[in-house]
Formats: C-alpha cells, structure tokens, sequence
C-alpha cells in the first residue's frame, strides 16, 4: 500500500533528482513505524532503475541488486561493527555492474560503533563515483553528531491521527484501529504491530495503575514485564510518562488511551516526571543485552510506587 503521508517527501525527492540535486548521503530520521525504511528502500529502487513507483509503499521486499548493499546489525550482535563499515566502504569503490551507481542502506544508524561511525566519515563526505547512502535513524541521540552534520536530514513524522487511521482502515477493513494508533503514538505502521500487543499493553496498564497506588509489588511487576521485548516495555512506559506530562501541564485530554488513573495522576512530582522519562530514554538508548532489564524494571517502577519522590539517574547502576 502507498504511505500517502510521504508523497510530499517523495515529489521533493523527485524534485531533487529532476534537478540533479540528490545528495549523497541522506538520513532519514523520526520515531519507529513512519515509514523510514520503506522511504529509503523506494530511494535505492529510484537510484538503481528497479520501478520504484512514485510514493514509498509498505510493506515492502528488500531489493536483491549487485549494487546494493544493507548494513544492519548481525543476529549475534547488538551493533555494526566497523568491519562491516569497512567492508561497505570497500564495496562502493568497486565499479557499478549496472552502471547506474553504487546505493547503500544503513540502519539503524545509531548502533553503530563509534570505531564504525568513524570510518564512515570519509566515505560520506566524498562517496565514490556515484554512489548514495541512506541512513536510517530511530533515535538521532545516540547518532554522532560527526554522522548528522555530513547528511543531507529527512525527518519523517507521524500523519494526523485521523490519516493515519484512515490508512489503516485501507490497510486492515473493520478493525478498530484507534486504540493501537493511539498506543504507537500515531505512528501507522508501528500500531499494526501494536494492535497485536494491546492485550499484553491492556495488563501493564493495569499493572502500572496499581503500583502507582501501592496495591501491587513493583518487583512482582517488573519480573512479569521482564519477560517482555524490553524495547516495547520501555516505548510503551515512555509514552504513558510523556502523556502524564502533558496531562500535568493542564492537557487533560493527553490521558485519553493512557493507562494512566487519575488518582495516580494526583500522586506524582511533575517536578521529577522528565527526569524520569530522561531514565526510561537513556535505557531505550542503550544496546540490547548492556543493561539488567529486570533490575532496571525494578528502579523505574520502585520510582513510580513513590510517587516519583526520589528519582535519580540510574544509568550507571543499571550496566550489567
């Protein structure tokens, strides 16, 4: 299906290349499930001549092309590494067989090393012949700043609520979308995923309010979660903080699809609540398997069980 939010991107795309303006190096940046990798899929279709059409589409197969390379971290890994950066570099500089170029896809951009980063450097500033990079970045953060600065930026945002659902209903008829769309933050193809989660969100949510007034153990609850994908475990967390926060500045509406009561609402320092979604970020930041999931579960729900009294950064307590 066509990702109609990006048709804009995609006719500047086009606009760039009408004009012999493309960069060659890109990064394509925003939250999970926008649509960044099938924009930059439908790029190197673009570059390499393999009938890309005229919007970005999803889901998408990755292109099997001689002059196509994608860097993403091994199965054994958390990162990429700069051998596999060296070895793309190495790539680029052989001839094109096709003539048309050399297209490289990079995600996501923020795991890699910064030994790899580095040795990308060059390669960025001066590719050769005529060759582009797309990297794509989840969390532009954890992304050296040496990487941003030598890439033409793309940031791909959520559509309006009411687009992305409708979207979805072309994608899936006779679901109702909105609770999985509210729960991925707007993003449409991440709440495809999230719809097959709400029940799993529907019981943290219930977990959460009952810690946050003191009738479940926080440790109980972070050994239940720990058995979850810790990296939908801490997105989720984050956006019931996010939405707290907003609620606290006098959006009351923020609440609606959060699982977060009202009378818990009422017990939390809103003095500390960015301080403790800076904790839930830099955990999301780190590489898997760096960190103790149920230890760190623990800390953040501990916090939430007081209200957020007490919250300290905990980053390095955290590293296993």
């Amino acid at each position: 299906m066509v990702l109609n939010w990006l048709s804009d991107l995609a006719s500047q795309w086009h606009g760039q290349a009408r004009a012999g303006r493309l960069p060659h190096a890109v990064l394509l940046a925003g939250p999970p499930g926008v649509g960044k990798r099938a924009a930059a899929v439908w790029m190197v279709r673009l570059k390499l001549s393999l009938a890309p059409g005229d919007t970005p589409t999803w889901p998408f197969d990755r292109p099997e092309h001689a002059d196509l390379h994608w860097l993403t971290p091994p199965e054994d890994k958390h990162s990429i590494g700069i051998d596999q950066v060296r070895g793309l570099v190495d790539e680029l500089n052989l001839t094109s067989y096709s003539g048309l170029g050399k297209a490289a896809i990079i995600e996501p951009a923020q795991l890699m090393t910064h030994s790899a980063a580095n040795s990308l450097l060059k390669t960025l500033e001066e590719p050769p012949g005529d060759a582009l990079l797309v990297l794509v970045a989840d969390r532009t953060g954890r992304t050296p700043a040496t990487i941003l600065s030598r890439c033409q930026r793309i940031t791909v945002r959520a559509p309006a609520f009411d687009l992305g659902l409708s979207w979805l209903d072309r994608f899936r008829p006779g679901d109702d979308w909105s609770e999985a769309l509210r729960a991925a933050g707007g993003a449409p193809l991440a709440a495809v995923r999230a719809a097959e989660q709400l029940d799993t969100a529907h019981a943290m949510a219930a977990d959460l309010s009952k810690v946050g007034l003191a009738e479940s153990s926080p440790v109980a609850v972070a050994a239940s979660w720990a058995k979850q994908d810790p990296a939908f475990v801490l997105e989720w967390l984050a956006r019931q903080v996010q939405a707290l926060a907003r609620a606290k500045a006098g959006n009351r509406d923020a609440l609606r699809g959060a699982a977060i009561d009202e009378s818990v609402l009422e017990r939390m320092d809103s003095r500390m609540l960015f301080c403790y979604l800076d904790d839930i970020n830099r955990l999301r930041g780190q590489t898997r398997g760096s960190f103790n999931v149920q230890l760190a579960l623990e800390s953040l729900l501990i916090d939430w069980a007081t209200g957020l009294r007490d919250v300290e950064t905990r980053a390095g307590f955290w590293a296993s």
